[in-house]
């Protein structure tokens, strides 16, 4: 593991400030494992390196995509990465089987997460659910499914035991095909695949919002927390390693900031980290993920408490965790967060950095997102 010291540290913070510019030779090397391949999910973290905000902030960040064969917690573990980027329920599950991990920063002030069911079927609430076969993903990722449709007051294992549940493949296809009457969909991603649809005769659109009821978890009070950046508290505790940690949120949150006032500036920084989606659906997925961002209530990164509550709650409901587990202080931690946000605050003070006026923009679907 690297071994970081405090004076190198103390220049990346005084860089965040405007101060003076670092030499190559004193950048710090640091990795952020995100939670899946490149795209505009991440779009913040690639704009922190293409503006330069890393370097700006002493940092040499290597930028890691993940898939089926990279696992963001074991390079954490390993001390591999020093950052990961993961949903509280995963983080929460490796926390109780002893893992080493804390949140630091809460970058998604929201949930991205929906069920989806079409206009005609008359399926307008989780109420509506219970005779009904509900598709959900594998991976800690039914959850929030499962907690609206117990609030909704149906018995999940008992919809289980009649086949009302469904696994659904990281797609749309079951949906599409009517095989189930709902389907789990990110608004980034799922929901756009259903929008990009075009028909056999090259018709476009074959559908649109329109034709959607789409169920928010958020609105329904049982969205578990997702993107946040994590990292492992022996590693904070070595000397300097804070103040490194705090650079790297500082330079983060001004790569989020600049994708929601030049999303085309972020996309382009995407498209150049080579992913496989087209340009139609990373736009799509830029304008919903600063959703999930803007506004931030509490400045860019700071973690909602009673959002962690309801994420706590659903884990231990559902057996995610089988028992509780503390949070500020053990789980996640708001200190350093605040920390870069009162810097980045002070040091452009012509930037927003909470987004209060946040509106969004309207994208355009393409065709195949493409």
């Amino acid at each position: 593991m690297r071994k970081l010291v405090l004076g190198a540290a103390a220049l990346a913070l005084s860089a965040v400030l405007g101060g003076a510019a670092v030499s190559a030779q004193d950048l710090i090397p640091v990795s952020i494992v995100l939670k899946w391949v490149p795209q505009a999910q991440f779009a913040g973290y690639y704009a922190a390196e293409a503006m330069g905000y890393y370097e700006e902030a002493g940092l040499d960040v290597t930028i890691i995509p993940a898939g089926v064969d990279i696992n963001p917690q074991q390079l954490l573990a390993s001390g591999e990465a020093e950052f990961i980027v993961d949903w509280m329920g995963n983080a929460l599950a490796t926390k109780e089987a002893g893992g080493d991990l804390i949140n630091i920063a809460q970058i998604y002030q929201r949930s991205g997460m929906r069920q989806i069911t079409w206009i005609d079927s008359g399926l307008t609430s989780f109420e509506d659910l219970g005779d009904q076969v509900v598709g959900v993903w594998c991976c800690g990722n039914q959850f929030p499914t499962f907690a609206a449709l117990t609030k909704a007051g149906f018995d999940v294992d008992q919809l289980q035991a009649d086949g009302l549940i469904a696994q659904q493949a990281f797609d749309m296809n079951a949906f599409l095909n009517r095989e189930i009457a709902a389907g789990s969909a990110m608004t980034y991603n799922e929901l756009a695949q259903v929008l990009e649809v075009v028909g056999e005769d090259g018709t476009f659109p074959v559908y649109t919002l329109e034709d959607l009821n789409v169920l928010d978890f958020n609105d329904y009070g049982t969205a578990m927390l997702e993107d946040g950046l994590y990292a492992r508290t022996e590693w904070l505790a070595e000397e300097g390693n804070e103040d490194v940690a705090t650079a790297f949120l500082a330079a983060s949150f001004r790569g989020w900031t600049a994708c929601r006032d030049d999303a085309q500036a972020c996309i382009d920084a995407v498209l150049a980290a080579g992913p496989t989606l087209g340009v139609g659906h990373q736009a799509w997925m830029m304008n919903e993920v600063n959703k999930l961002v803007w506004p931030s209530e509490n400045g860019i990164g700071i973690l909602d408490a009673a959002a962690f509550d309801t994420t706590h709650q659903i884990a231990l409901d559902f057996g995610v965790i089988t028992e509780a587990i503390e949070g500020d202080g053990v789980m996640y931690r708001t200190d350093l967060a605040q920390a870069a946000l009162d810097m980045i605050v002070e040091g452009f003070p012509e930037t927003d950095f909470y987004g209060a006026e946040y509106v969004a923009e309207e994208v355009a679907v393409t065709p195949n997102g493409e």
